[in-house]
């Protein structure tokens, strides 16, 4: 059973076509990393698996079941609504931009969705918030607002605030571009103890030496399209596309 199929994925806005004929399997466990140049597209797909970008045209399957497709522009059939519903929060994810409330300290953020979402009781939403707060290190923060945090212990913050609605996958988009370059390695280690842990990734990042270490299987996306899949070794040792070459002679 795959976690997470496209096929023939598309999203234009407009004219311009952002996404083209896109197709991916995520397995169970596994950890996928998109890499590419900037306005390649990943994005925008990473959005669309969740349904925040509505696409034009393709199928998306989760669990092997088929959730939403589209055809040109019009929707063809999508899951039964309750159903749709609890596999969109099935799916965790964390943004460039952290998105934390700032009027709620550390703990009330963790704790939110779980009790307003799920309807899960405080107290049980309070054991787990620590318990995620701890396993991201910042247990010494509960009690703080998110304008006292650095821009890593915001993300890593977010990452347990996803981890609480207990997500089967987790969808990464880029999560270190907006942090100082001191802060990328504390939000990588918690995302690398992820991976250990057997948690579905997909991740969208810049940060090679991430793609190399922790992927399963790395994907490098331009101009809307899917040019090359496979493991780290094949994509970074003997790329086959010019684009690819290209890109990777210029970030390594």
């Amino acid at each position: 059973m795959s976690m997470i199929k496209v096929e023939h994925l598309a999203k234009s806005f407009g004219e311009l076509k952002v996404l083209e004929d896109v197709n991916l399997t995520v397995e169970p466990g596994e950890v996928v990393v998109i890499i590419g140049p900037s306005g390649a597209g990943k994005s925008t797909f990473l959005r669309s698996l969740n349904r925040l970008e509505k696409i034009t045209s393709g199928k998306i399957f989760i669990e092997d079941e088929l959730f939403y497709h589209r055809e040109h522009d019009k929707t063809i059939s999508k899951m039964e609504t309750k159903k749709h519903k609890a596999l969109l929060l099935e799916m965790g994810m964390v943004f460039q931009r952290f998105n934390l409330f700032p009027h709620k300290t550390v703990l009330e953020n963790v704790m939110l969705a779980p009790v307003h979402v799920k309807k899960v009781s405080k107290q049980q939403a309070e054991e787990t918030a620590k318990r995620l707060i701890a396993k991201v290190g910042l247990a010494d923060k509960l009690d703080e607002y998110p304008a006292r945090l650095s821009g890593g212990q915001q993300q890593r913050v977010a990452i347990a605030r996803a981890l609480a609605m207990e997500p089967k996958m987790m969808l990464f988009d880029e999560p270190t571009s907006a942090l100082d370059p001191e802060l990328v390695g504390e939000v990588l280690n918690v995302m690398k103890d992820l991976a250990n842990q057997g948690m579905t990734m997909l991740c969208v990042t810049h940060e090679m030496g991430f793609a190399r270490e922790v992927a399963d299987k790395v994907v490098f996306m331009a101009n809307g399209r899917i040019l090359e899949e496979g493991t780290p070794e094949e994509i970074f040792t003997n790329p086959k596309s010019p684009e690819a070459k290209q890109f990777l002679r210029s970030v390594l």
